[in-house]
């Protein structure tokens, strides 16, 4: 069937550029960077290359490159932020490093007519992530649209069919990033909708059973959609040779353990649930450097399920991990590590069980679709994300009993509150963060000094990139009320306002 290859750069959203393809219909796969012509034209029905973002210069010594006979391989080339730098460089424009960078929305002007940004307006919005620009595009490229920061937000060789981009179509902030991308496959690249994405759930179990075959198999279940996919999936596929363990960490939800014992007495599989609140409460005692406790949380997952592994007789170790996880990880060659997810950077090297992660190349709202597919409680479905290393993540600084118990009941708040309001579910996520220090408060005609709280409730579809939630006024003058009063060791409640990028979902 028709194809469309997306070199990989190391950007945060190569794969989501895929993901975006086959939801058009059209076959798409990610290739690394260096893969070389005669390997793209191998490809069966290959009709276009896409060059991913990515983190590096052009300029730097070790930047990921591709070679310039790749640009002329005769399909269309598209480049996204750093692919249309690399273009540029490539046919021998010119990239400098910009006066200010562009992160965020942003307002682009559409200057020419193009095949690639048919059917825009004048003026779009777009989302940018980038410090680097095109000063100068290459001879015979023509500017097709700009931007303040940007001259060349975006040329094109028409007869070429090259085309290159600074901002982000794949991601859904851009206004009409579909309508680019749409335009680039089916009006350039001439492609035929030929995927099946309905067969996922298919191939999936089918995977699992091709690599687990009759060996007992240990999942990590936290209570979230990821993993209890990944254990239904399993479940179907390799039934009663399937163990769920469920490690109580004492940095869990509000009545979590509660909670996993109902729901997950309803799938066909034995149910483990391991209480180790001091073992992990010891483990980060003084700790307070973020990535430092994300290893030390994830070391001790393993240990703990390799010792529940000997008891089990099992060989494998299944995981909930979908790609977010693993992008923001650095697991791919050129991508940059934002922080290391404990089912990922925080695995240790010498580990004796086999790992397999079914939805390791998912999103989370493909992982919900799934979860439908396969009859999940809505209750599970409709979950919000939490955090793999729980709230020790909420709690800026060193962890103790004390700080997890606030956060837990702060955050619990939160969502109670949005659940009142009917605003629970249009939320990605809604927590507590506690901070390190504290503030001046007055409570009962007496000063107080205690901790404030950060809440954040954020929006997103697939976690690459979020915004904060415009909640009204009174549902969070209710929450901070209600934080105040029933949390003593709480004087003061404030709202992150901030988007992703540059934050991150989280705090740590």
């Amino acid at each position: 069937m028709d194809a469309i290859a997306v070199l990989d750069f190391g950007g945060q959203y190569c794969h989501l550029i895929s993901r975006r393809i086959r939801d058009f219909g059209v076959f798409s796969q990610v290739l690394s960077s260096d893969a070389t012509k005669k390997e793209l034209e191998k490809i069966p029905g290959l009709k276009g290359i896409i060059l991913s973002g990515g983190a590096a210069s052009v300029y730097d010594s070790n930047a990921p490159k591709c070679s310039n006979e790749i640009l002329h391989a005769g399909v269309p080339v598209l480049g996204i932020c750093y692919g249309h730098q690399l273009i540029a460089h490539l046919e021998k424009g010119k990239v400098v490093s910009g006066k200010a960078g562009e992160y965020g929305l942003t307002e682009l002007k559409v200057l020419n007519h193009s095949t690639l940004l048919a059917g825009l307006n004048s003026t779009e919005s777009v989302w940018m992530n980038h410090r680097d620009i095109v000063e100068k595009p290459p001879k015979d490229f023509d500017v097709i649209a700009s931007t303040l920061h940007s001259p060349v937000a975006a040329f094109e060789n028409a007869g070429k069919k090259i085309f290159g981009v600074q901002f982000h179509p794949e991601v859904i902030h851009t206004s009409n990033g579909n309508k680019i991308l749409e335009n680039f496959v089916f009006d350039v690249c001439q492609a035929k909708k030929e995927w099946d994405s309905s067969k996922i759930k298919e191939n999936l179990i089918a995977e699992t059973k091709r690599t687990i075959g009759s060996s007992r198999t240990i999942i990590g279940l936290s209570g979230g959609i990821d993993s209890a996919t990944a254990a239904a999936l399993a479940s179907k596929a390799i039934g009663g040779n399937l163990t769920g363990v469920y490690v109580d960490t004492g940095l869990m939800r509000f009545k979590e353990t509660e909670f996993i014992g109902k729901a997950f007495s309803k799938f066909s599989l034995r149910l483990r649930i391991v209480k180790a609140q001091e073992r992990f409460f010891r483990a980060l005692k003084g700790v307070t450097e973020p990535e430092q406790k994300r290893k030390i949380i994830g070391r001790l997952f393993i240990e703990i399920f390799e010792e529940i592994a000997e008891e089990e007789k099992a060989d494998f170790l299944i995981q909930g991990t979908i790609y977010s996880d693993r992008i923001e990880s650095g697991i791919t060659q050129h991508s940059s590590r934002i922080k290391s997810h404990h089912n990922v950077g925080g695995l240790p090297e010498n580990m004796k069980l086999r790992v397999f992660e079914p939805l390791k190349d998912l999103y989370k709202d493909e992982v919900r679709k799934i979860a439908r597919d396969l009859d999940l409680p809505q209750e599970i479905i409709s979950r919000h994300v939490f955090p793999g290393p729980g709230l020790a993540v909420r709690i800026i600084g060193e962890v103790t009993k004390e700080k997890a118990e606030i956060a837990r009941k702060a955050s619990y708040i939160v969502e109670e509150e949005l659940k009142s309001s009917r605003l629970y579910e249009i939320a990605w996520m809604a927590f507590a963060v506690l901070l390190p220090i504290k503030s001046v408060g007055i409570q009962g005609d007496a000063r107080t000094y205690k901790y404030p709280v950060v809440v954040r409730i954020i929006e997103s579809k697939d976690a690459m990139t979020a915004n904060f939630a415009k909640i009204p006024w009174e549902i969070l003058e209710k929450i901070s009320t209600r934080i105040t009063n029933e949390i003593s060791e709480v004087n003061r409640v404030v709202y992150d306002i901030s988007n992703k990028p540059p934050a991150t979902m989280e705090w740590e």
